[in-house]
This record gives C-alpha cells, structure tokens and sequence, in this order.
C-alpha cells in the first residue's frame, strides 16, 4: 500500500483532536472518564448493531456484543482502578497513577500509526484476506514499535525516574509484555472487525471520525486488547 500524504494528514488531524478529548477526559476526573465510555460504548453497539443485522442468526450475534463490546468497555473502566505504582513494602497505591486506560491507548495508537507507516513504505506481503492493505511488514512494525517505544518509554519514565524509596513501578519485563499483548491482540481485533465489515458489505463503520470512519473502526484494536491486558494483571500482577 502505497504512502498517501493526503490521507495520512486527514488521519493525523483527526487523530490529533480525539487523542486531545480523549486525554481530558481521562485525566480531567473520574465522572468525565465514565461519561466518554458510555458515549463511546453506546456509538460502538449503534454500529454493531447496524453491521450484523443482515448477518444469519443476527441474534447470536448480539449475544457476541455482550462480551465484545460491552465487557471490554467494562474492564477498560475497570483498568482505570488498577495502580501504576505502589509506595514500596506498604502495598498502597501511589495516588494518581491509576492511569492503565492511558498506557493501552498509547500502545493502540502507537501501533496503528507505525503500521501504517512501515507498510506504506515497505509493506509487500499482504497480512490476511481480510484486510489486503495490511501487510506482514507493517504489522511487524507496528508491533516491534509499540513494545520498544510504549513499553521502553513506560519502563523508562516509571522506572528510571522515579526516586529509589518513593514509589515502586512494574518489573521492566512486565512493561514490554503488555506493550506486546496490546499490540497484537489490537491487531487481530483489527481483522475481527474488518471481518464483520466484508461479511456486511461495507468500507467504514461509521463516518462520525473523518479519516478513521466510525467509533468501531477507531476502536476495534482496542476492545481486544484490553480484555487481554486487564487478564494479565489480574493473573499475573494481581
């Protein structure tokens, strides 16, 4: 797939302003948080609804939405809960670093943009029929990005800058095996999503997101990789 200058500063643009409301509300207060999920969750399900009505035994269906849609936007909810950092040997959460939504939001559009960007470049070898502008290159790309970048910068700047006794961050390793998870379960939710689309005969699933098409079309990477990722915490660092 060929780079696209025109279409990547629509997406840029676009991107820019949502990651603007995006970050307010989830760094702003709790109540701003829970207003933009539920604004979220309930355009996600009107789109839903409308790819999967023409679907044989549409109402199973919608049974799938339960998990897919709505617990994934719970346990993104849920996240918010689940600290960043400990004050060392006590087990109490460090105040204000309840921010797991922000680090899986960072991983998704981490991976999408490098994706899109190696694959422009270099990508030749198509990943799936499902998506034929996707390639293996570029999802390799994106994936070794997120995990070096978000995984790296998190480890990084919860790490290495915070004072030794003062607060306590995850293990290194734990940082870029959640990059990793995200990145690429976020990539197969991308072809889920992309697979309801051709099996309902549409581009987009919406065009309230210029560039980016609809609520699902923007969020499709992250309703898998979160329920991933909110798994390993409560498995692994509950």
């Amino acid at each position: 797939m060929p780079f696209n200058r025109e279409v990547f500063t629509t997406r840029s643009i676009t991107a820019f302003f949502f990651v603007v409301v995006m970050l307010t509300a989830l760094l702003l207060s709790d109540v701003s948080f829970w207003l933009l999920v539920l604004v979220l969750h309930a355009g996600c399900w009107v789109e839903y609804e409308r790819i999967v009505a023409s679907f044989k035994n549409s109402f199973l269906f919608i049974l799938f939405g339960l998990v897919y849609l709505t617990a994934s936007w719970f346990f993104f909810l849920e996240l918010h809960q689940h600290p960043l950092l400990m004050v060392p040997e006590s087990g109490v959460p460090a105040p204000n670093w309840e921010q797991f939504p922000f680090f899986i939001l960072l991983c998704m559009w981490i991976n999408d943009t490098m994706a899109y960007i190696v694959g422009s470049l270099i990508g030749k070898t198509p990943l799936s029929p499902i998506s034929p502008k996707k390639t293996w290159e570029g999802t390799l790309g994106g994936i070794v990005l997120t995990v070096l970048l978000v995984g790296g910068g998190a480890n990084y700047l919860l790490g290495s800058l915070i004072p030794v006794g003062k607060m306590e961050p995850l293990l290194s390793a734990h940082w870029y095996v959640l990059a990793l998870l995200a990145a690429i379960a976020g990539t197969w939710g991308d072809l889920l999503e992309s697979k309801f689309k051709r099996v309902a005969g549409i581009k987009d699933s919406g065009t309230i997101l210029p560039g980016h098409g609809g609520f699902l079309d923007r969020f499709d990477s992250l309703l898998v990789a979160t329920p991933v990722c909110w798994i390993y915490l409560k498995l692994i660092l509950a």
